[in-house]
């Protein structure tokens, strides 16, 4: 694609500012002049061959353009009939350099940065035009039939529109123009418009408007229109952009929407907080501090804030800004409610929402499963569930047993309010673990086979895993364990302070159960913590009072000791069908310790909400085993009616089909 600017013109409208140079060198800011800004703009959209007609001052024009220094192949085309002729004859002139699609434009028209983003982007041969400025009386209008160009000039007023000579024009559409435009040069028809050469062939060459609206697109004639162009830009310049990132990686479609969105005025960018990435996708590898750092050194932003929600509506209130920035992969799905706010919104004060194709280049898949592989790594899985911690308050977290139940806690997402909801993390339960291998819960499954469950899970996942480490066992054995839940990447293992063979904490008091001393234990979780290797890893100390019967006053002076004895997190149980248990020892426990992490399994008492649990200061919510318990019925009851049909036919309706559980499996498993 070439850029045809015509700049064969005397410019005599403008007086003294054109005595010694072409119009298009006149200065419309501080810092540019007309055709450097369509240079520049030209440019940066990847224009790099330039036609240029010359008249009177060819040669300062000539040296100017090179002067400019700018990546952009020139070819100056010398209309000798400047004084005598329209720009028709200009245009032949240069007609053997013109065998490519054209971006047409006048040398003294200047138009903001989206206006040119526009007409490149279209898809058919285009011109700017504008539905809502007023007509002129003496310029261009563009007669609009059927969505297309039929007329232009400046004596059309029925069914017109505003008009500009800035125009896309498509190879094939090009050449129908060019020809008539020799045609009718030929014929020494050459004190005339070029567009009364199109008027005689729309029927062939099709042109379809462009409509910019009240964006900047107009020709400087004389110093009046000078000044106004002038403020008009300058109000552009002043013009505030926003748009959000969650990124961790900052890739070339990233840098390629900034770059226009920073032509649009003073960008601003909202990173997204922690917590806002997390409640939709996934925990950043980069911390927010460190991805705002990432965006501050992009040259030519403006200013970069924190959004600390999926909904904008915080800082629209307090930036305003005239423009929002998004690729138009919002449109559709659960995004769309988010969109809608901000369209609303803008409405308010008169901003408006700009939206480019999203970037779905495969290298960007690419490095978004790099990014996934990347955190399926124990280095930076292990520490992953202390970043949710840090940054949600509250982390919730479903039991898987194998492979496919890992996969579907990893992937359920809900989208309600355009957000979405999913699980924090995977708990490894020790009954679900057992069992699924049809053993009962009394620590018979070894750690070599639970071990193995965590590497079938992680294979195919990247979520932090919480294990369930029954009693830690002995002292001595535990130290071991912790060290290979580490390697596994495991971010937390739980262990209860019971001793001797485990029974589940299911029978509470049905059955013997030996709590064991506070001064045991706690020396259990000091070699559990002497013994790991990194930082990131947990242990939580669950605390069995409850459930045994022994009161919230034992309760609670557990719970400060195993803390004092480096315990990363507490774990509180009871088997009240009621939560006022919970409640109490929450509400007493963070009257003197409002950090360390409390954990909770709900299952008996699961009529409150994680917004509630959080509010009273619980910090992870563990569902412990509802999808071995949801399994058992479904299976059960496929293999009854399979039995009472003697046949499959009758079960089908409860199945998935096996290519969406396919679905479910990564490409590289």
């Amino acid at each position: 694609m070439k850029a045809l600017i015509l700049n064969s013109g005397m410019g005599s409208r403008m007086g003294v500012l054109t005595s010694e140079h072409p119009k298009c060198m006149t200065e419309i800011s501080s810092k540019e002049t007309i055709l450097s800004r369509q240079l520049t703009q030209l440019c940066a959209a990847g224009i790099e061959e330039v036609v240029m007609t010359t008249g009177l001052f060819d040669a300062v024009l000539v040296n100017y353009c090179q002067s400019l220094d700018l990546p952009i192949h020139f070819t100056f085309v010398k209309n000798p009939k400047y004084d005598s002729t329209n720009y028709i004859y200009s245009i032949y002139c240069a007609r053997e350099h013109l065998d490519d699609d054209i971006i047409l434009m006048h040398g003294d028209l200047v138009f903001e940065n989206e206006v040119l983003d526009r007409i490149i982007a279209a898809k058919d041969s285009s011109m700017a035009v504008s539905s809502t400025l007023e007509l002129p009386e003496k310029d261009f209008k563009a007669v609009v039939r059927n969505g297309k160009v039929e007329k232009v000039g400046i004596e059309f007023f029925n069914e017109a529109m505003e008009a500009q000579a800035l125009y896309k024009l498509k190879k094939e559409d090009w050449k129908i123009w060019l020809d008539k435009i020799c045609e009718f040069c030929e014929s020494g028809n050459t004190n005339v418009y070029a567009e009364n050469a199109l008027n005689e062939v729309t029927d062939k060459c099709v042109i379809k408007p462009a409509d910019m609206k009240n964006m900047l697109c107009a020709e400087i004639d004389n110093p009046e229109d000078l000044a106004v162009v002038s403020s008009k830009l300058k109000e552009i310049e002043s013009r505030v952009v926003y748009m959000c990132f969650s990124t961790d990686i900052i890739h070339g479609g990233h840098i390629a929407i900034i770059k226009k969105a920073q032509k649009l005025g003073k960008l601003i960018i909202g990173v997204l907080s922690d917590e806002a990435v997390a409640s939709y996708k996934r925990m950043p590898l980069v911390p927010f501090s460190e991805r705002k750092i990432m965006f501050e050194n992009i040259s030519g932003v403006y200013k970069v804030v924190e959004q600390k929600t999926l909904s904008y509506k915080d800082n629209l209130k307090e930036y305003r800004p005239d423009i929002v920035v998004h690729g138009d992969d919002w449109q559709n799905g659960f995004q769309r409610p988010i969109r809608d706010e901000v369209t609303s919104i803008l409405a308010t004060y008169g901003g408006r929402l700009v939206e480019y194709p999203y970037a779905s280049d495969d290298k960007y898949k690419d490095i978004d499963n790099r990014q996934r592989a990347d955190l399926a790594m124990p280095d930076i899985r292990r520490g992953s569930l202390r970043r949710m911690l840090d940054a949600k308050g509250l982390v919730t977290a479903m039991e898987a047993h194998d492979g496919l139940t890992g996969l579907v806690v990893e992937n359920t997402v809900v989208y309600q309010n355009g957000g979405a909801h999913q699980y924090d993390a995977m708990w490894v339960s020790s009954l679900c673990d057992s069992t699924a291998k049809g053993k009962p819960d009394i620590e018979l499954v070894d750690m070599t086979s639970r071990f193995r469950t965590i590497e079938d899970i992680t294979e195919v996942t990247t979520k932090p895993i919480i294990f369930d480490g029954d009693t830690g066992g002995k002292t001595e054995h535990f130290v071991y364990t912790v060290r290979s839940l580490e390697r596994l990447g495991v971010s937390m293992v739980i262990i209860e302070d019971k001793t001797g063979l485990k029974k589940n904490s299911l029978f509470g008091t049905e059955v013997v159960q030996t709590q064991d001393s506070i001064e045991s234990f706690s020396e259990k979780i000091r070699a559990g913590k002497k013994a790991q290797r990194t930082k990131e890893f947990m242990i939580c100390a669950r605390i069995e009072s409850l459930i045994l019967e022994q009161g919230m006053e034992d309760a609670l002076e557990r719970a400060f000791a195993f803390v004092a004895a480096g315990a990363d997190a507490i774990m509180i149980h009871s088997r009240k069908k009621d939560p006022s248990e919970i409640f109490e020892f929450l509400e007493k426990f963070r009257e003197k310790n409002s950090k360390t992490p409390v954990v909770l399994v709900p299952t008996s008492f699961n009529s409150v909400k994680e917004e509630e649990w959080k509010e009273r200061g619980a910090n992870v919510i563990i569902y412990a085993n509802q999808l071995m318990r949801a399994t058992v019925p479904a299976i059960q009851e496929a293999a009854r009616i399979i039995l009472e049909n003697h046949r499959a036919e009758e079960c089908d309706k409860m199945l998935m089909p096996f290519k969406d559980i396919i679905r479910l499996i990564p490409d590289e498993v």
